[in-house]
C-alpha cells in the first residue's frame, strides 16, 4: 500500500536500481558525452532527483509512536527477522538554504553607507557647516547655505554617529566602535566576503583559460562550481545571523541623510565656491583643504556600489543553483563589480592578492565628531 512504511531493505534495492539505472544511461550516452558535457550533468541531476524524491515521500508519512523502536527490540506483534525488514527512516531535513532576501537587501544598503561614511561624506558636509557658521567661506543665502543650514535641524531624532558607527561593527565588524550592548562584532565578514569575490574571479579567470584551450566547448569549464557556492553559502549564513533588529530603519534614515548630504556638495552656489564641477569633486577639495585627508572618494565609491550589488545578488536564490549553466549564467551578473571591488581594496591596502587582511584605514570612531 502507498501509505504502508519502506524498510530498509526496500531503499537499498531502490538505491541498487538507481545506480544501475545511471551506469545504463552513461553507457548508453557515451558518444553522445564526448560531444556534449552537459549531457552528464542532467543525466547525474535526474537521477540524484530520483533519489531525493525516496527520503521525500517517506518524510511526508506520520510516523509511528514509537518510531519503530518496538521492531527493532522485538516486542511488536510480527518483529522483523532482519534489521533489513525494519523500518526506513528517513534524515532530518536539510539546512534551511533560504534567508530573508528583505533583510540581506537592507546589509547591502549599510555595507554602501559604510564605504560612503568611509569616504569622508558625512565629516566634509559637517565641517562645511562649521565654516559657514564661522563665516569663513563666503556663503551666505544661496541654496547650498540654506541647506547646510538645515542640515542637522532634527539631529534629536536622527541616529548618532555612534549609532551607525556602533551598526558598522556589529555587522561587518568595522570601526572600533562599541556593537549595540547584547551583539557581537561579525569578525568573520570581512574575510568570507573576501573570499567570495576572489572564488567568483577565479571561477571566470579558469573559464576564460578553458575557453581558450577547448575552443570547441568539448568539455566543462575549469572553474569549480562548487568551491563557489560554498563561499556565497557561507557568506549567506554570516549575515543571516547579523541581520536582525533595527538594520532596515537605521538604513533607510541614512539613505535620506546621506542624500541630503550630496544635495549640499551638488548645491551650485557651494560648487562655485570651490570651482568643482561636481559634488565629488567638493568632497575631495573639503578633504584636501580642511580634513587633511588624501582623497579617496574614487576607490571608496567603487567599493560601495561594487559591495552593494554583490550582497544584493546573494539576497537572491540564484547561489543555490546546482545547473552549471544557469549558475555560471547568474554569476556572469557580478563578475565585474567582484573584480572592481578588489581591484579597489588592494589600492586602500584593504586585500592582498596573496591574502585577506582585515580594514587598517578606518578613522577610529573616537577621532571624530559625534553625530
Amino acid at each position: 500500500m502507498a501509505d504502508e512504511f519502506r524498510t530498509n531493505g526496500d531503499v537499498e534495492a531502490a538505491l541498487g536500481q538507481l545506480a544501475a539505472l545511471r551506469e545504463y544511461l552513461v553507457e548508453d550516452a557515451r558518444p553522445a558525452l564526448l560531444k556534449d558535457p552537459q549531457l552528464a550533468e542532467a543525466i547525474n541531476q535526474r537521477v540524484s532527483d530520483l533519489i531525493s524524491l525516496i527520503d521525500q515521500s517517506e518524510s511526508e508519512k506520520e510516523p509511528p509512536t514509537d518510531h519503530g523502536l518496538m521492531d527493532l527490540i522485538g516486542l511488536s506483534d510480527d518483529p522483523p527477522d532482519h534489521v533489513d525488514s525494519a523500518r526506513y527512516v528517513p534524515p532530518v531535513p536539510v539546512y534551511d538554504d533560504q534567508v530573508s532576501r528583505e533583510r540581506l537587501l537592507a546589509i547591502a544598503d549599510l555595507y554602501y553607507l559604510f564605504q560612503m561614511e568611509q569616504a569622508s561624506v558625512f565629516r566634509a558636509v559637517l565641517k562645511l557647516q562649521e565654516l559657514f557658521r564661522a563665516g569663513t567661506v563666503r556663503l551666505s543665502d544661496g541654496e547650498g547655505a540654506i541647506k547646510l543650514f538645515r542640515f542637522d535641524r532634527h539631529s534629536t531624532l536622527r541616529y548618532t554617529m555612534r549609532d551607525r558607527y556602533a551598526a558598522y561593527r556589529k555587522v561587518f565588524s568595522y570601526t572600533d566602535a562599541e556593537p549595540p550592548k547584547g551583539a557581537r562584532p561579525n569578525a568573520p565578514f570581512h574575510k568570507l566576503f573576501t573570499n567570495f569575490n576572489l572564488q567568483v574571479s577565479q571561477f571566470f579567470q579558469d573559464k576564460r583559460v578553458s575557453e581558450v584551450i577547448r575552443k570547441d566547448g568539448s568539455s566543462e569549464s575549469f572553474g569549480s562550481m562548487a568551491v563557489v557556492r560554498r563561499a556565497g553559502l557561507d557568506l549567506r549564513y554570516n549575515l543571516r545571523h547579523v541581520s536582525y533588529g533595527h538594520i532596515a530603519v537605521l538604513r533607510n534614515e541614512v539613505m535620506g541623510l546621506l542624500e541630503s548630504a550630496f544635495a549640499i556638495l551638488g548645491s551650485d552656489d557651494i560648487m562655485n565656491l570651490f570651482g568643482s564641477p561636481s559634488p565629488w569633486d567638493t568632497l575631495e577639495e573639503i578633504q584636501q583643504r580642511y580634513l587633511n585627508e588624501a582623497p579617496l572618494a574614487s576607490q571608496r565609491s567603487r567599493m560601495a556600489e561594487a559591495g552593494r550589488d554583490v550582497l544584493r545578488w546573494l539576497a537572491e536564490p540564484y547561489i543555490l543553483s546546482r545547473v552549471r549553466i544557469d549558475f555560471e549564467t547568474y554569476l556572469e551578473d557580478i563578475v565585474d563589480q567582484c573584480d572592481d571591488w578588489l581591484t579597489s581594496a588592494e589600492s586602500l591596502g584593504l586585500q592582498k592578492t596573496s591574502g585577506v587582511n582585515r580594514p587598517t584605514n578606518v578613522i577610529p570612531l573616537r577621532a571624530r565628531v559625534r553625530r
